[in-house]
């Protein structure tokens, strides 16, 4: 299936490992101009360099999604190198287990105000270059309880964010999330806890994912490309979970 994506120009934020740097991978095999950005240098121009053997042009910005003007920073950057802007994923964020202000505060400020900040800003260019589409990486967390307080509220918002966008942007950017269930990759959580508890993690998915394993981030990254693309067009303000029938919820 053609996804008419060719010659399109996209950010991925946090897109130096695990599913952004799947979904950046993915775009890039459609023939999409992929900028990625992420605070670790290293990772970071490992994934610009697996871009640009895709065949594609490739940017890589360091940047603290955290930060106003590294998110106004990587924007103007990919404009100025690609000359358009068609396709945002808000996949950047930080989660912790404590309930303290300061993580709340980290929290909001890497998902919900990055995301905020970063729709904001791409939004003149999207229209400049006849439309686009913007994703957010949510949380199956984000629809039903089961993480942290923190991450279980803020992934909420990111969902109502995109739905509210939707409305207010269409019919000339669409906007969508994504509600992962429990992704494993190396250097990841899940991934972690793989490798130090194998017999509790075979537990957990007995229980809790009715396909039988964890997710990897190439399944997210098919999801969020296809929303990206032509072949979605009609599609806005949806959260689409791939998450293996993890979810309990209804909606």
């Amino acid at each position: 299936m053609d996804l008419h994506l060719t010659g399109k120009a996209a950010i991925v934020t946090g897109g130096s490992r695990g599913i952004g740097r799947a979904i950046a991978l993915a775009l890039a095999d459609e023939g999409v101009r992929v900028a990625v950005c992420a605070r670790g240098e290293d990772a970071l121009r490992s994934t610009e360099a697996e871009l640009r053997a895709r065949g594609v042009d490739a940017l890589g910005v360091v940047a603290d999604v955290e930060r106003a003007e590294d998110i106004d920073r990587v924007v103007a950057e990919t404009v100025a190198r690609f000359g358009r802007l068609d396709i945002l994923v808000n996949n950047a964020g930080g989660r912790a287990r404590e309930d303290s202000d300061n993580v709340w505060e980290m929290v909001f400020r890497s998902n919900v105000l990055a995301a905020v900040r970063a729709t904001r800003a791409v939004v003149p260019h999207m229209r400049a270059s006849g439309g686009g589409s913007i994703v957010h990486i949510a949380s199956i967390f984000g629809r039903e309880s089961g993480g942290t307080p923190a991450y279980n509220a803020i992934k909420a918002a990111m969902i109502s964010h995109a739905k509210a966008m939707a409305i207010e942007l269409a019919p000339e950017i669409r906007v969508n999330s994504v509600a992962p269930g429990s992704v494993s990759f190396p250097g990841g959580s899940w991934g972690r806890r793989l490798e130090e508890d194998p017999d509790g993690m075979r537990v957990f998915i007995e229980r809790n994912i009715p396909m039988g394993r964890f997710g990897t981030p190439e399944e997210i990254a098919d999801v969020v490309v296809f929303l990206c693309s032509e072949r979605a067009s009609w599609v806005t303000g949806a959260c689409l979970n791939v998450d293996g029938g993890q979810s309990r919820s209804n909606i």
